[in-house]
C-alpha cells in the first residue's frame, strides 16, 4: 500500500510538472550573431553564459533563415511570428512605398508620439500575430509581455501589437524610450534609470581586451590595414575609447562599443525588478534584443579583435542575466531561448583575395534606368531600388500604355545579360500562384510580400559582395554566412543535448507555442522541434 502510495504521488508530482507553465519565457536575439561564433570564441567563455546554455540547453546547430532579405527587422519579426515576410509583411529595415511614393521605415507610425525620445513608432506595419501576442491573448491579457533593446525596432517588433510596452535606446540623449502606442509617460522606475545617466559614464570608459592578445590569435592582427580606424586614434589596435569623438556624437557611438550591451544589460536587470515579471499567476515574456554585435560585426567583421572580444564580454553580459533569472525565479522555472536575427558575411577581401568582387548597387540602378528609358521611350519607369530589388511605377508604365509585365521581363533578362555577378533574376510574375513554405526551397519567394515587395528581385553569387560605405562586412543574402545562426532553448522542461537536424528561425515561435499549450501565432508557417 505504502508502494502504490508513493507511486501515485510521483504519478501527481509528473503531470503537475507537465501541466505548469513556466513562470517566464525569455527571447535573448543577438543581432548578427553567426552560429560558429558559439565555437570559435569559447575559448574565452567562462562556465555560466553561452557555456551553461550550450552545456544545459537543446543546441540545434544546423538552424537557418529559410528566406532573403536578412535584415535586423524581418529577422525579428520572423523569430516571434514563425513567419517569413511573405505573410508578416516586413520585408526589411526600409522599403519603398508606391502608395507613398517613398521609402518607410518599418516601424514608423506618425500616429503616435515618443515618450522620453523624438520616435513616432508602433508596431503595426506587422502583418501577422507574434508569440507574444498569443500569449496575451491566451489569458485575455493577463500575462505581462515588455520588449527591450538598443535598437527601436529589435524592441517594438518582438512585442508584436499586444505588448505592455517596449523600450530601446534614444542616442540623442542617452536614455531609454518608448512609444505613446505603449503609455502616455515613462514608469517611475524607467526615469529614475535614466536619472543615473549611466551612458554618459559608460561613455567615459575604455574598451580593453579582457584577456592577453595572445588569447585571440585565430583573428586578424589587431593592427590591421583591413580595418578603420573607427574611434579617430590614428590606429585601429586595443585599446579603444571615444575620447576623441565629438561629445554630441558619444551617446550614438557606445552602440559599437561593448558597453551598448552593458547599458541594456543594466536596463534589463532593472526591469526584472521593477516590473514584477514572472511573478504573477501567468507566465510572463521578455523579449532582449543585443545590437552592439552588430554595429562591431559591421565596422570590422568576423575575424577581428575587436568582435572576439565583444562576444567575450558578451559571454559575461548573458551569465550576468541567467543568475539574474535564476535569483528571481528559480533555475529551471524559467524558458530561455537565443537565437540571431541574421547572421553575416566575411570581409570581401578575405575571399576575393585574387580578384576584387563586389557589386555596386549605384552602378546597377543607373544602367538599369539607361536601358528602361531607351527601350520604352520615357523617364522616371524605375520609382527606387532597396534591398536588391527594383519597384517599378505603374502609373507611368499605364501613362504609356505598357505592358507591365513585358516591362518587367525585360528589365530582368538585361540585368541577366549584363551583370555576371547577378546569379537569380526574379519578377513579381514568378510567384504568381505560389505562396511560402516552412522550407528554403525558394528564400526570395518566402521573403517576397505581394503587397510591399519590389517588382524585380535578383541575388548575387556567393562570392559577390555588395559596396557598404563604411562598413567592412554586412548581411542580407541566401548564403549560409548570412542564415547559419544559433538555436538554442534552456530551462524549463528542456532536455539537454545537441540536435543537428535542418531547422528554422520560423520553428522558434510554433515550440514555444506547444511548449505552452497555445496557439502559434496568426501567419506561422513553422512547426515545433523539441518532441
Amino acid at each position: 500500500m505504502r508502494f502504490v502510495k508513493s507511486f501515485l504521488t510521483l504519478l501527481a508530482i509528473l503531470a503537475i510538472s507537465l501541466t505548469a507553465r513556466p513562470k517566464i519565457v525569455i527571447g535573448i536575439v543577438i543581432d548578427q550573431m553567426r552560429f560558429d561564433y558559439l565555437y570559435r570564441f569559447q575559448p574565452n567563455f567562462g562556465p555560466d553564459g553561452f557555456n551553461r546554455l550550450m552545456n544545459h540547453g537543446l543546441n540545434f546547430t544546423f538552424a537557418h533563415y529559410n528566406y532573403v532579405p536578412t535584415h535586423t527587422a524581418p529577422g525579428h519579426s520572423s523569430i516571434y511570428t514563425g513567419s517569413t515576410p511573405y505573410f508578416h509583411g516586413i520585408i526589411g529595415n526600409d522599403w519603398y512605398s508606391k502608395e507613398l511614393k517613398r521609402r518607410i521605415y518599418c516601424v514608423d507610425d506618425s500616429r503616435f508620439e515618443g515618450i522620453g525620445c523624438s520616435d513616432k513608432m508602433s508596431p503595426l506595419n506587422l502583418m501577422s500575430t507574434t508569440i507574444t501576442d498569443q500569449l496575451k491573448l491566451s489569458d485575455n491579457g493577463l500575462s505581462k509581455v515588455i520588449a527591450v533593446s538598443l535598437k527601436d525596432r529589435g524592441a517594438i517588433l518582438p512585442g508584436g501589437r499586444l505588448a505592455n510596452a517596449a523600450y530601446w535606446y534614444n542616442d540623442a540623449n542617452g536614455h531609454f524610450g518608448t512609444s505613446s502606442y505603449y503609455m502616455k509617460e515613462l514608469p517611475n522606475w524607467v526615469t529614475n534609470f535614466n536619472s543615473k545617466n549611466l551612458a554618459s559614464k559608460y561613455c567615459e570608459k575604455e574598451w580593453t581586451l579582457s584577456f592577453p592578445l595572445q588569447n585571440y590569435s585565430i583573428c586578424l592582427p589587431d593592427e590591421n590595414p583591413n580595418e578603420l580606424d573607427v574611434y579617430k586614434e590614428g590606429r585601429t589596435s586595443f585599446p579603444h575609447s571615444l575620447k576623441n569623438i565629438k561629445p554630441e556624437n558619444r551617446f550614438e557611438m557606445i552602440r559599437e562599443l561593448p558597453f551598448g550591451n552593458d547599458l541594456l544589460t543594466d536596463f534589463v536587470k532593472d526591469l526584472v525588478i521593477n516590473e514584477s515579471l514572472g511573478k504573477g499567476e501567468q507566465t510572463d515574456f521578455l523579449s532582449v534584443s543585443f545590437s552592439a554585435t552588430d554595429y562591431v560585426g559591421h565596422l570590422y567583421g568576423p575575424n577581428s579583435v575587436e568582435i572576439f572580444d565583444l562576444y567575450t564580454k558578451l559571454d559575461q553580459n548573458i551569465a550576468e542575466l541567467l543568475h539574474v533569472f535564476d535569483h528571481e525565479y528559480g533555475a529551471g522555472n524559467y524558458l530561455v531561448f537565443l537565437t540571431a536575427d541574421h547572421a553575416g558575411n566575411e570581409i570581401p577581401e578575405m575571399v576575393n583575395t585574387k580578384v576584387k568582387s563586389n557589386f555596386n548597387t549605384k552602378n546597377c540602378l543607373n544602367a538599369v534606368k539607361k536601358y528602361a528609358k531607351e527601350q520604352f521611350g520615357v523617364d522616371g519607369i524605375v520609382a527606387d531600388y532597396i534591398n536588391k530589388q527594383f519597384f517599378l511605377d505603374d502609373a507611368v508604365i499605364e501613362a504609356q500604355h505598357l505592358n507591365p509585365v513585358e516591362v518587367r521581363a525585360k528589365i530582368a533578362a538585361f540585368l541577366r545579360r549584363t551583370f555576371n555577378s547577378i546569379l537569380i533574376v526574379c519578377t513579381k510574375d514568378d510567384f504568381n500562384g505560389k505562396i511560402a513554405a516552412r522550407e528554403s526551397n525558394n528564400p526570395l519567394l518566402n521573403g517576397y510580400n505581394n503587397i510591399r515587395s519590389g517588382d524585380i528581385l535578383i541575388e548575387l553569387n556567393s562570392t559577390t559582395y555588395f559596396e557598404s560605405t563604411g562598413n567592412k562586412s554586412t548581411h542580407n543574402t541566401l548564403y549560409s554566412y548570412d542564415t547559419h545562426v544559433p538555436l538554442i532553448f534552456f530551462g524549463w522542461n528542456i532536455t539537454p543535448g545537441k540536435n543537428n537536424e535542418s531547422v528554422y528561425v520560423t520553428d522558434i515561435a510554433p515550440t514555444i507555442a506547444d511548449l505552452l499549450n497555445i496557439t502559434e501565432p496568426s501567419g506561422c508557417i513553422g512547426r515545433p522541434i523539441i518532441k
